[in-house]
């Protein structure tokens, strides 16, 4: 998708620094994969103790083995 963005000249050279891209459309896409990575990682983390997981795994690996 094609956008038209203006930023701060500062703050883009401090994203390029950080993320260490040597251009501002990399380290943009650099710090996009990053934000959305950490937003997943904290509604995974919102779920802890929410859902019940049973520990099932010896049996579905005697099941895996006998087929």
């Amino acid at each position: 998708m094609r956008m038209t963005l203006t930023l701060d000249d500062e703050l883009t050279d401090q994203l390029m620094q950080v993320t260490g891209e040597k251009t501002p459309l990399f380290a943009i896409r650099h710090a996009l994969k990053d934000y959305l990575a950490a937003v997943q990682k904290q509604k995974l983390l919102a779920l802890r103790g929410q859902v019940q997981v049973e520990d099932g795994w010896r049996q579905l690996r005697q099941l895996d083995v006998k087929e």
